[in-house]
């Protein structure tokens, strides 16, 4: 079964291109990913400072001084 209407595959490789699905989308492709990639981490870099915040509000400056210390 071909499904680039090859019916043997006894051909010169150079006539044949590129042998994998969805060629010619390694642009789009990439574009997407790197846009997730940073949307990811400006998420991620969000949801962090809201944690710390948060964490820096229920400690006092005695209890993170402990907390170091026991380390």
């Amino acid at each position: 079964m071909s499904t680039i209407g090859y019916k043997s595959w006894a051909v010169d490789m150079a006539d044949v291109g590129a042998m994998y699905p969805f060629q010619g989308a390694e642009v789009p492709m990439v574009i997407v990913g790197v846009v997730f990639w940073v949307g990811w981490h400006v998420i991620q870099f969000n949801r962090e400072t809201i944690e710390l915040e948060e964490a820096r509000k229920a400690a006092s400056a005695a209890q993170i001084k402990a907390a170091l210390e026991r380390y």
